[in-house]
């Protein structure tokens, strides 16, 4: 359409064909890869059913077809987040069930049966160890009261799944058992509070004895000020993992003996030593090859063969995919049109990961390596978009508070038949993710593309703290949320306006989680915004420190304090003591099953604006947890957020959505 064709409407006012509804009607998240032989396996989240996890098999003749009868739901529960929720060996799955987070085992051509008794535990990330037919995997005990979750490493006996000895206890948290390929050797990583395993995790190494049993253990790596990710063990028995130990989590590999300096001359030095062997690195470099692991189950590197490693990192920002050699740490970026979105898996000759695409939906694709060739295996969403509807992300750097700079992506509005009149610059919707150690990245969202088709600009931001940038960024958040996070997420915004790139009246903000941490934040200390979305945001510090979940009981150590030793700082840095500052609109978003933040945050903040006569509105989803899962819920939030900005600052929609109660308006 020649621009002399252009409709001229208000920004914010344009007809978009990306609407909810087909946001959700074919949509699915796209998770877990796994291989098992010549069979590729993945899960799939369903909006349309309720949110319910499936695992989808594709077969080497292209066949595709679910594996998980319906109502199974594979997920699990464990640090709530779950991840690692399923395995396949020889066509055999094996998965939690969610709503009994009870071990399941499916036979081929069989229906799903339980495999462990009906106590409360949770099990993840777990492996077959075939030559003693067990299951070896993380096991979290809510036998006791919640202020006595223990977690383990246990074996179950496959012949009789109600027998369950445990391998290793006595830390507070355990993730990634790995066996080695002559299961003569098991490797986990574990961490104690007040830790997250981006702050400082152990890399433990044990001989497995002829009964099973652990002989003496090992720590290879790790520590209070060091972060393990995703240990490997190589087709030839050597083991692999990431650690940031130089300031970025990249690739070792452990050496139980001293390695010989270069020219076969001599040692390393006592300050190379390990408490026990040595880690060598493989490809050092300013990069990004792990990742904060808030799920079980993550993966960024698999072994092709012993001399290859098929690998994604992040560099300067940017999404790499690339291919490692293993004898000279030669990094060769591969020809594609993706970057990893989600799981990596390989085999001789073969790549298998969830992709992702500025201008696609996220894919699970395979890779013959030979050929470079690519083919799709399932699209996130089979929706087509003319790209003159498509934003394409712009990566920018800002200056912030102290001198620094800060990231993020702006998406500026894009639709092919409609322009603004001349001199109107359009709202901006700054977008603060998750986490708060996360990121954002460049992978198509059809939800931003929701809101640039209809005039209205979006800046995601990674502020300080995000991941992505190494630790010393990652770092900046320490004692600092609700602070620097905050900063950044205006600072983004006000570097648009300065551009001329958005309209300075019309910013907005909206997270989740600890997303609407920031967003609460912003809205009520800074004067940046003019209204907000809080999706299950917290409100009151001290009540997420008192009332969460083990996993991130002691996250707000690093983040703010120890509470209460600080309970003035928390209460200082809470929103909800601030309210006579707020002065401005904001919708509320919530699950009723909420367990990481409780309906009580979003709660207690509502209530404060409706006793200010400010506006506001409320909807809470019934039977969602934290996220929420459901079209329907899915569909309600996105076009209610729409609606909400619509009233507050005036302008017509091109398409009627939903009204919904806004008080005080």
């Amino acid at each position: 359409m020649a621009i002399s064709e252009l409709q001229v409407a208000p920004y914010g006012s344009w007809k978009s064909p990306i609407t909810s509804e087909l946001i959700v009607a074919g949509s699915v998240g796209l998770g877990t890869v796994v291989l098992d032989g010549e069979d590729i396996y993945w899960s799939e989240s369903r909006p349309n059913e309720g949110g319910r996890n499936v695992i989808v098999q594709r077969t080497p003749d292209g066949q595709i077809r679910d594996v998980t009868p319906a109502p199974f739901n594979v997920r699990t529960r464990a640090h709530e987040y779950g991840g690692g929720a399923f395995l396949v060996v020889d066509g055999t799955v094996y998965f939690s069930n969610f709503a009994n987070q009870r071990l399941y085992r499916q036979i081929p051509g069989q229906a799903p049966e339980p495999l462990t008794p009906e106590v409360a535990y949770r099990y993840a990330d777990g492996l077959v160890d075939r030559d003693r037919n067990r299951f070896i995997c993380v096991r979290e005990d809510h036998t006791l009261t919640e202020s006595e979750i223990i977690n383990t490493l246990v074996s179950i006996n496959l012949a009789d799944g109600s027998e369950q000895a445990i391998l290793a206890t006595g830390k507070d948290f355990y993730a990634s058992p790995r066996l080695s390929p002559d299961g003569k050797q098991l490797a986990w990583i574990c961490w104690n509070h007040p830790l997250m395993p981006w702050d400082g995790t152990e890399l433990w190494v044990a001989d497995v004895l002829a009964d099973g049993s652990l002989g003496e253990v090992h720590q290879v790596a790790g520590g209070l000020e060091e972060s393990i990710f995703q240990p490997e063990w190589s087709p030839d028995g050597v083991l692999y993992l990431i650690s940031d130990r130089s300031g970025w989590w990249n690739l070792y590999r452990w050496l139980p003996e001293p390695p010989l300096f270069k020219g076969g001359q001599g040692r390393p030095d006592d300050s190379d030593a390990e408490a026990y062997g040595w880690l060598e690195p493989v490809c050092p470099m300013e990069a990004e090859f792990g990742l904060p692991q808030w799920v079980f189950g993550m993966t960024t590197y698999a072994f092709e063969s012993s001399g290859q490693i098929l690998c994604t990192y992040t560099e300067a920002g940017e999404s790499h995919i690339a291919s490692l050699d293993t004898a000279t740490g030669k990094l060769s970026p591969l020809s594609l049109p993706y970057f990893r979105s989600g799981s990596i898996q390989a085999a001789p000759g073969v790549l298998v990961l969830g992709a992702g695409s500025p201008i696609q939906p996220g894919a699970i694709v395979r890779v013959d390596l030979a050929t470079q060739t690519l083919e799709v295996l399932r699209r996130a969403s089979e929706l087509v978009i003319d790209e003159a509807y498509l934003s394409v992300p712009e990566a920018i750097a800002f200056p912030t508070e102290n001198g620094l700079t800060a990231y993020g992506y702006f998406y500026p509005p894009k639709n092919g038949a409609f322009t603004a009149p001349e001199n109107e610059r359009p709202p901006l919707l700054v977008k603060s993710h998750g986490g708060p150690t996360a990121a954002t990245s460049a992978a198509f969202s059809l939800s931003i593309q929701y809101w640039t088709s209809r005039g209205i600009g979006v800046l995601d931001v990674n502020y300080g703290g995000s991941t992505g940038y190494g630790r010393a960024y990652r770092e900046r958040l320490k004692g600092q949320w609700g602070i620097v996070d905050v900063d950044d997420c205006a600072n983004g915004a006000k570097y648009l306006v300065a551009l001329g790139s958005v309209d300075g009246d019309r910013l907005v903000i909206s997270g989740g989680s600890a997303g609407g941490y920031t967003t609460l934040c912003a809205l009520t200390f800074r004067d940046t915004f003019k209204a907000g979305a809080s999706y299950y945001g917290v409100s009151d510090l001290a009540a997420l420190a008192t009332d969460t979940h083990k996993f991130e009981s002691r996250y707000l150590d690093s983040l703010i304090g120890p509470y209460p030793e600080q309970e003035d700082l928390y209460r200082e840095r809470s929103p909800i003591y601030a309210t006579d500052l707020l002065s401005c609109p904001v919708i509320f978003f919530q699950g009723d099953e909420d367990k990481v933040v409780p309906p009580s945050q979003s709660e207690l903040m509502v209530n404060a604006l409706r006793s200010k006569k400010l506006p506001v509105a409320y909807v809470l989803f019934q039977g969602e947890q934290h996220g929420f899962r459901k079209a329907e819920n899915i569909k309600s939030a996105l076009d209610g957020e729409l609606f909400f900005y619509s009233r507050v600052f005036g302008f017509e929609l091109a398409d009627p959505v939903p009204s919904l109660a806004i008080e005080n308006l």
